[in-house]
């Protein structure tokens, strides 16, 4: 039977139940709050040229990480458990608001802006830091709007929707947008940025981020896959394969898998206006060879 129990009709779920997905939106929140303050740490570790700055980063980067995994189970378990509830869908956001928009928004402007070397003068290098100031705040503001557009919306549908036996997004979500900040600090080693040029490539991956969270544009959300239904021994493999390769290669693993997932949504808007273009094309008349008439 299983957790099938808890989805007979009239039968209600034991209250202990409820506890399950409420546990794993307060692990979300402790990490968002660990991270932040490992963020700080790093920061002041960095500022006083004290040597262990990179592993508050690191640190930071990872319970980003854990808490997107977190996230990905508890409405789950709230689904196969069938205890739901309203209660448990705005804690839910205000978790998400904290793990993924105030911890990313620091640890960025922390590990990527505040660094810099003057090299190009120390008035350059304070536009970097307001333009830093903005796009992380942009960051968190576009975040916290997806989420108030998820929780409103009844049935989204995306301006480019796809198949419809399959689940979509609108916009990419707030949890893969932290999961990218939190990859790309990890897979650079969590030594804060210096080189003024990788800053501002920074600065564009938090724009391009914050586009993306408040965009109608489609991306899968994977919750028609069901963890109870019986998997093939290529999934078996499969699975296998990636918890050896995030093990062992977890930096590049990670940034692979968080810009397949960010470009994905960028690849099929792009692929769907290609494809409208062509078929709105007007196509060329052939030309006729020769010019001749025959009598």
């Amino acid at each position: 039977m299983g957790l099938d129990r808890f989805k007979e009709p009239g039968r209600r779920p034991p209250r202990a139940a409820y506890a399950l997905p409420t546990l794993f939106t307060a692990g979300n929140v402790f990490l968002g709050f660990l991270a932040v303050v490992k963020s700080f740490e790093g920061a002041m570790l960095a500022v006083s040229q004290t040597p262990g700055a990179e592993r508050h980063f690191e640190l930071a980067a990872k319970a980003i990480g854990v808490a997107v995994f977190l996230d990905g189970l508890d409405g789950r378990i709230a689904r196969m458990t069938n205890t739901t509830s309203e209660f448990g869908r705005e804690i839910d956001s205000l978790a998400d608001v904290i793990s993924f928009g105030i911890a990313p928004a620091v640890l960025g402007l922390a590990w990527g802006i505040f660094f810099v070397e003057p090299a190009a003068g120390i008035l350059a290098r304070g536009q970097l830091l307001t333009a830093g100031y903005f796009f992380s705040f942009l960051f968190l503001l576009c975040g916290a709007a997806r989420l108030a557009r998820f929780n409103v919306t009844k049935n989204p549908v995306p301006k480019n929707p796809g198949r419809p036996d399959r689940k979509y997004f609108v916009g990419l979500p707030i949890p893969a947008a932290a999961g990218m900040v939190a990859a790309v600090v990890y897979a650079a080693g969590c030594e804060p940025v210096t080189y003024w040029a990788l800053s501002v490539g920074f600065l564009g991956l938090l724009a391009l981020l914050s586009f993306l969270m408040v965009s109608t544009w489609r991306y899968y959300s994977f919750k028609d896959v069901s963890l109870l239904r019986p998997r093939s021994p290529l999934t078996l493999i499969l699975l296998g394969s990636l918890i050896y390769m995030v093990w062992h290669y977890s930096e590049i693993v990670l940034l692979a898998m968080a810009i397949t997932y960010v470009g994905s949504g960028i690849a099929v808007r792009v692929g769907g206006i290609l494809r409208r273009h062509w078929r709105a094309a007007p196509h060329e008349p052939e030309r006729q060879v020769g010019s001749g008439s025959s009598a």
